[in-house]
């Protein structure tokens, strides 16, 4: 009976290493792959910083969406045709706008996309500063006293709940 104990933990050992060994094998599919390797290592590369726009927080290298697919094809297709690195993906993005690059330029039209994180903690900073000193300004602030209506109205209260 100590056997199958002693036996599953080596083979919980090697399943973890193969998944840890087991990296992003990419989206990208067989009859996309150009024949010459040079090219194809450009495309491979030039797509691992282009965005899918549909999946958002992968790079089209490693979504398997439609659109992704249509990319790549499209990237593989301009540097065929002899685009330079920076031609190629300068055509998608003029196509899909910066939103397509994984790591977008700073120019006015991505100000809110690159700032708005930093204006929302300091907004937030503040707001949490002014809450504090507002707090500490009234320290034993009490809730002012009950009028001779509201006292009569919790004694009847009183009443209900011990009659």
């Amino acid at each position: 009976m100590l056997a199958a104990p002693m036996l599953a933990a080596p083979m919980l050992a090697v399943w973890a290493l193969l998944f840890a060994l087991a990296g992003p094998a990419g989206a990208v599919e067989p009859n996309e792959r150009l024949a010459d390797p040079a090219l194809e290592a450009r495309a491979r590369e030039l797509s691992k910083d282009l965005r899918c726009l549909v999946c958002q927080n992968e790079s089209i290298d490693e979504s398997g969406a439609d659109l992704a697919h249509d990319l790549r094809v499209l990237l593989r297709e301009r540097i065929v045709a002899g685009d330079t690195d920076q031609q190629a993906v300068r055509n998608i993005v003029n196509r899909y706008g910066d939103f397509v690059l994984l790591d977008p330029p700073v120019k006015p039209t991505t100000y809110v996309l690159w700032f708005s994180p930093i204006a929302v903690l300091v907004l937030a900073g503040i707001g949490t500063t002014l809450a504090l000193r507002r707090r500490r300004s009234q320290p034993g602030a009490s809730p002012p006293p009950l009028s001779d209506a509201e006292k009569t109205r919790v004694a009847e209260l009183i009443k209900e709940i011990d009659g």
